[in-house]
């Protein structure tokens, strides 16, 4: 007698209301990493790109460490090793810690060191003669990277980035692995509670809300895109139309500059 329970595809149904209700602390470890981590990859951009040789091979030796460190391996660190060195070091005990601050830590240390390198390589990717030519007309070093640099690194840098935001997403849901209740975490409750059934179903369940929400990441990242390209996809498309229309950002420099000059 064949006893293999049936695939049931109205539990799939079923069971999006309860993973939802979960969806937001798969967010917000999400969003925080990915802020946070902006924040170190723009560090270790700048400390890559400057002259100063001890900061470049500290990030150097950092980007090439957590490049080399599996996810699930880091999140394991982080969760059994900073308690005992922080409490080796200080006597404070953070076991009792919300789990999701760990796996902050750890998505925040994996998506800065990775995105350093998108920053890195968008940022050498403009013509340094822009740079030159800005600050040769009066502007600050650091009104020439707001105003030159950063417009044209940002839409290099753009498709990248929001690669690397859906790849944190998604490994984000490794945290179900050190007791953080997000959905994926949820999910695997909703397991045990029927004793292991439905596990195809639930899984399912998670991967088409994944799929919705990577969905809607890459699709607002490309309408960014096209709003920051500055007509040059048109230009692909169109070529006589769209040079009557707006000219790339770095071909609009020369322009920028003579009306800086006029205001002063």
């Amino acid at each position: 007698m064949n006893s293999t329970r049936v695939f049931d595809p109205s539990m799939i149904v079923q069971v999006i209301p309860d993973l939802l209700s979960y969806l937001d602390v798969t967010l917000l470890v999400a969003v925080t990493s990915i802020l946070l981590g902006s924040l170190l990859g723009m560090i270790l951009a700048w400390a890559r790109t400057g002259r100063h040789r001890v900061l470049r091979w500290i990030a150097n030796g950092y980007i090439y460490i957590m490049r080399c460190t599996p996810s699930i391996v880091l999140l394991f660190i982080v969760f059994y090793g900073l308690p005992k060195l922080i409490e080796s070091m200080t006597d404070y005990d953070i076991n009792d810690t919300n789990r999701a601050v760990f796996a902050i830590i750890t998505f925040t240390l994996l998506f800065g060191a990775y995105i350093s390198e998108v920053f890195r390589a968008a940022y050498q990717a403009v013509p340094k003669g822009q740079y030159e030519a800005a600050v040769s007309i009066g502007l600050s070093p650091f009104q020439a990277f707001r105003q030159v640099m950063l417009p044209q690194a940002t839409v290099i840098a753009l498709p990248n980035f929001g690669n690397s935001v859906i790849n944190l997403l998604k490994e984000g849901a490794l945290a179900y692995t050190i007791g953080l209740i997000d959905m994926i975490g949820k999910g695997n409750l909703i397991i045990a509670q029927n004793f292991g059934a439905y596990g195809v179903e639930i899984y399912l369940a998670c991967m088409i809300v994944y799929w919705i929400m990577t969905t809607c990441i890459a699709k607002g990242f490309l309408r960014l895109e096209e709003h920051l390209d500055k007509g040059q996809s048109l230009r692909a498309k169109n070529p006589a139309r769209a040079k009557a229309r707006m000219l790339p950002v770095w071909k609009n420099v020369p322009s920028l500059m003579r009306r800086i000059q006029r205001q002063g």
